[in-house]
């Protein structure tokens, strides 16, 4: 038999459980007794409170006050079926049929609810959210709690039983925040495509439609992709509820948006777009009142501003007159350089003249950089906490080379001016922007460690190192000028990155501060040396005649350190300049990626940034960029980056952190004695590697490997029957983690000359080649460690082997 409680239990648990449904009804009258009247909806409006932005001196650049706020009832028949259609697809599919609540959605939620311990879902119909919005004070609608919603489910009933659903549906679409303080489908219309919401199209309409959600995340005229992603689901959701055919959607998906060019009289539009759009997600984290009038100070210069923009306004003219080169588009940053404030920015040249691309921040997308991403790639192969630091003084060899990628994939680079220019420093192959020698430097970096660094930076569109390949170090990557200007911080500041700043404070009318954020954390990226170092070859214009001719725009008559770049095909140009006081990056191009006509950095940018960084210093007196402590100048052999010996016929003054001065002599050139037929000849020749043999030849000097026989008086060397030509005793190489093993090869080569002879090369110990004389030459795949190579050479008359020094090199991984 069943056990039950005894009988004075059983009474108590049916006095508490009496109890408590009892409590229960008193807390769920007491919740639903002071609930307003629904039809109140039918009068209600949404709260619109002011707004005012201001420059970092108090000037305005944008004011909207309750007189002017943007909303505008419309009678349901007014409101386009295509906006009803959308809104209910991204909305609430079954709105005509449920009873204001979705219990499926109900259930959905409530299941999240309990799993997560707090309410994060809502699964609000259209009703919910209408009684919510207008039937609630604003405090109890960012409440998230079960009485909130028993609340609010509630009034969505009544509201369903009062009013038709045209009503409500109607006062949903006439109250609803669309962003840009915008409220309701008239305000919508008018500010996003400047037309009233009866011309809407379908296109439109499915744009519109998905603002709601998130606002700041889809707002076309700061994020027009994402609002155009946005779109296409809102049409595919259409599709699926039975709202559009597939074939309608097509044709909504074949049609371009255009936007309003001028939704509101405002200074600096992109910049106050960007103000606007970090507002609302402030106040959508609940981190800013909604319902209280602003004061939004920011760092913006008005005097700066309308330089920068009558700068690229003059040079866009002056291009557009000679010759049209297609050019239609600019953008402008300034930065405070010992701060991070945003002084400018001109997001575009056209705002309020080509509605589809006058409306897209230029500024603020990312594109591809071009060789203004090189000093990044630079700057990472001097520090000097890793093994084998470069110098400025540092040869790299440019002349036709090809290079493999991470899949074998053969790539040759080639230079602007198509031409090569064999031997060049480290200095001079940066600030005359050459191409195969920046392909040498990534390699010798890596791309994971350059994209590390540039993250560093504050770069945040580049993706991860599988994505690229050596043509990263060209500009092979999209950066938004924005990020890289602010990037340029790090070589202006002594290495240190600050992230840039545009926002002070917002106050109260009352003038208390509703927030401020913290200044931005100064972070060591370079060291001090490093970004000296690229300051000063970015500011050398003697270094740079390589590239670029003199008396240039690059020459501002003060030490400014600038960079220029132009992507493939002409989409894009930069120019990226800075001094100790300011930092400034042009972009000149087309929004709609429309390829320009013979126009580079140097055309096309460089002007306007010269016209801008001349202003900005005008009234100070020149200040140079102040060296640190510990680093060295010392005379090198400029062929090795060696101290010169006799032999070196041409040698120049470098900068070295202390450390990484040379200590050996020069050992390119070589004082060799040869025989001729007017007797023995000492004549200088060059010891090389095999990349310039080439190069060597072509410019009339012998090579140490092309003589037919050296006499026992070679200087620097011992009488030798056999010589190892590479590698070099005491080279370093590095793997680069990005690329495959038979990427990373090295070739042993030696010389002999014994006719009739045989060669034998050796790489620890093992047996790497066999050839006949003269020449012996293989390829050795790079391995961690310390290897040891030689060669031997047999005489033809089966006399002794004799072999060659013993050369020991390093592989770090």
């Amino acid at each position: 038999m069943p056990h039950f409680p005894p009988r004075p239990v059983r009474h108590l648990m049916a006095f508490l459980a009496l109890a408590l449904l009892g409590l229960g009804a008193l807390w769920l009258g007491l919740t639903l007794a002071t609930l307003p009247d629904p039809t109140r909806a039918l009068a209600a409006a949404p709260t619109v409170p002011s707004i005012r932005i201001t420059d970092r001196k108090g000037r305005l650049l944008y004011e909207a006050l309750p007189a002017e706020a943007r909303y505008t009832p419309l009678p349901a028949s007014s409101i386009p079926q295509c906006l009803k259609d959308a809104t209910l697809a991204v909305e609430d599919p079954t709105f005509y049929t449920n009873p204001g609540l979705d219990f499926r959605g109900l259930a959905r939620a409530l299941w999240q609810n309990l799993r997560a311990g707090r309410v994060v879902s809502g699964g609000s119909t259209i009703t919910q959210q209408v009684a919510r919005n207008l039937l609630l004070s604003p405090q109890e609608r960012r409440q998230r709690t079960l009485r909130r919603k028993l609340r609010e489910t509630w009034l969505a009933w009544e509201l369903t039983h009062r009013l038709t659903k045209d009503q409500i549906l109607a006062l949903y679409l006439n109250t609803t925040y669309y962003g840009g303080f915008a409220y309701g489908a008239e305000a919508a219309a008018q500010t996003y495509f400047g037309k009233p919401a009866a011309q809407l199209t379908l296109p439109e309409c499915a744009l519109l439609a998905g603002l709601p959600q998130a606002p700041a995340v889809y707002d076309p005229f700061t994020h027009p992709e994402a609002a155009r992603a946005r779109q296409h689901t809102v049409l595919d959701l259409m599709v699926r509820h039975g709202f559009l055919t597939p074939e309608a959607r097509r044709r909504a998906l074949a049609v371009p948006l255009t936007y309003n060019p001028i939704p509101y009289p405002m200074r600096a539009p992109h910049f106050v777009w960007m103000v606007l759009q970090r507002i609302q997600t402030l106040q959508a984290q609940g981190r800013l009142p909604t319902n209280v009038p602003l004061e939004v100070r920011t760092t913006l210069d008005l005097d700066i501003q309308t330089l920068a923009e009558e700068a690229v306004a003059r040079q866009l003219d002056t291009l557009q007159r000679d010759r049209d080169r297609h050019v239609n588009d600019a953008a402008v940053v300034v930065l405070d350089a010992q701060t991070g404030a945003l002084r400018a920015l001109v997001g575009s040249a056209g705002y309020g003249q080509r509605a589809a691309e006058g409306a897209i921040n230029m500024a603020t997308t990312p594109r591809p950089t071009g060789s203004a991403f090189k000093p990044i790639i630079y700057a990472a192969a001097l520090q000097p906490h890793q093994p084998f630091p470069w110098t400025e003084a540092t040869v790299l060899w440019d002349v036709p080379t090809t290079f493999h990628t991470a899949d074998g994939t053969p790539y040759t680079p080639e230079n602007y001016d198509r031409r090569y220019h064999g031997p060049v420093t480290v200095r001079q192959a940066l600030a005359s922007s050459l191409n195969i020698p920046a392909v040498l430097t990534l390699q010798h970096v890596g791309i994971a460690k350059a994209l590390e660094v540039a993250r560093a930076l504050g770069i945040t569109s580049l993706e991860d190192a599988e994505h690229y390949d050596l043509s990263l170090a060209l500009g092979g990557g999209e950066v938004s000028l924005l990020e890289l200007t602010n990037a340029y911080i790090a070589f202006a500041t002594d290495g240190y990155f600050r992230p840039y700043q545009w926002l002070y404070e917002v106050r109260a009318p009352q003038g208390s501060i509703l927030y401020r954020p913290s200044p931005p954390h100064a972070t060591p990226v370079w060291d001090p040396r490093v970004a000296w170092l690229i300051s000063d070859i970015l500011s050398d214009d003697t270094a740079r005649t390589l590239g670029f001719p003199r008396h240039t725009s690059l020459e501002v008559g003060f030490p400014a350190a600038v960079k220029t770049g132009t992507s493939s095909g002409f989409h894009d140009n930069w120019t990226v300049g800075y001094t100790p006081r300011w930092v400034v990056g042009v972009w000149v191009g087309n929004a709609d990626f429309q390829a320009m006509r013979q126009v580079d950095g140097l055309t096309g940018a460089a002007p306007i940034w010269h016209q801008v960084i001349r202003t900005l210093e005008a009234d100070q007196p020149p200040k140079a960029f102040s060296r640190p402590a510990g680093l060295v100048q010392v005379r090198v052999c400029t062929l090795s980056g060696l101290l010169p010996t006799p032999a070196c016929p041409e040698t120049h003054l470098a900068w070295f952190l202390e450390g990484t001065a040379p200590t050996r002599p020069d050992d390119v050139y070589r004082r060799v004695t040869v025989s001729t037929p007017d007797g023995p000849q000492t004549i200088t020749a060059l010891n090389l590697p095999p990349r310039a043999w080439n190069w060597a030849r072509a410019h009339g000097w012998p090579l140490v490997q092309d003589l037919p026989a050296l006499s026992p008086t070679t200087e620097g060397e011992p009488n030798a029957a056999v010589r190892l030509l590479s590698p070099a005793n005491g080279s370093a190489y590095r793997l680069a983690p990005d690329l495959s093993s038979e990427a990373q090869e090295i070739q042993v080569v030696a010389e002999t000359a014994w006719a009739g002879a045989r060669l034998r090369l050796w790489a620890d110990d093992a047996l790497l080649a066999t050839c006949p004389a003269p020449k012996c030459e293989a390829w050795w795949p790079l391995q961690p460690g310390e290897h040891h190579f030689w060669a031997e050479v047999l005489p033809a008359d089966s006399g002794p082997p004799q072999r060659s020094p013993t050369s020991t090199i390093t592989v770090t991984p």
